[in-house]
């Protein structure tokens, strides 16, 4: 039996200066919905640029960019998940109807993420990145980096756990992109199918990112679709669980051919 594809995380973002799409919607509730409709299984809704070096964005502002946009998502049926570093932002998401709670500092850059996290019923990406936004690419320094990141990521698990997040609300992405050079980066992907030992379900989020012109020579965000799709087809054949992915439609059309031709 042929295993099951990948499901898609289509990206929203609702932020002036996101590295692809900032400032890009100007209905971010229709965008999700042509989102859904192109083939996302679920909508991840962020308000706040985690691109290197970005500037964060007050409590207030990030809640109002993000809240009306998930419970609008939310009441129309469609799937969404909040991506958030802040406790506030994904309570109040939650209310709104988000399923899920994607958060870059894996609970560690606020001190009530944890909690919130535990008090509700979502699934829980952890992500690794070193540092935050502002520090984490002065921090990619690995001698091994799948190992590093895997035991970095294994630990967070275990925190959350003992926080009371049950195992399988847990999901892991080692954070391409975050904190991470070409090799790094290169590294983790040649290695994805070692993070399965972490014993939760994966997330590979490397669409339209830096490491694709590094890899083929120059290419402005909006045409690294070639490359995103190779990306996303090596994360469907390590196994993972999700793709976090810009392109929803050239993106499930490719799975669905690349999984006939190996059936």
């Amino acid at each position: 039996m042929a295993a099951a594809l990948p499901r898609i995380m289509g990206i929203l973002n609702v932020t002036p200066d996101s590295f692809s799409d900032g400032g890009r919607h100007a209905d971010p509730v229709a965008a999700g919905m042509a989102l859904r409709e192109a083939g996302a299984d679920l909508i991840d809704v962020g308000g706040e640029s985690t691109r290197p070096g970005a500037t964060p964005v007050p409590l207030d502002e990030e809640l109002r960019r993000t809240i009306p946009v998930v419970a609008a998502l939310s009441r129309a049926g469609v799937a969404v998940s909040i991506d958030t570093m802040k406790a506030e932002v994904m309570r109040q998401a939650l209310a709104a109807g988000a399923m899920m709670l994607n958060d870059v500092s894996a609970l560690q850059a606020d001190p009530e993420s944890l909690a919130v996290a535990a008090q509700s019923t979502a699934h829980v990406v952890l992500m690794h990145m070193p540092g935050n936004p502002q520090t984490m690419q002065a921090l990619a320094d690995y001698r091994d980096p799948a190992a590093e990141v895997i035991a970095h990521l294994a630990a967070r698990i275990a925190v959350a756990e003992s926080a009371g997040i049950a195992r399988e609300r847990l999901i892991a992405d080692p954070g391409i992109g975050f904190g991470k050079g070409l090799e790094h980066n290169l590294a983790i992907l040649r290695q994805l199918e070692a993070f399965h030992s972490l014993g939760v379900p994966l997330l590979l989020g490397a669409s339209r990112k830096s490491l694709i012109p590094a890899i083929a020579g120059p290419a402005p965000v909006a045409d690294r679709l070639p490359g995103s799709l190779a990306l996303a087809l090596r994360g469907a054949e390590a196994g993972v669980a999700w793709l976090r992915v810009h392109d929803v439609g050239a993106t499930a059309q490719a799975l669905k051919v690349w999984a006939a031709a190996r059936a």
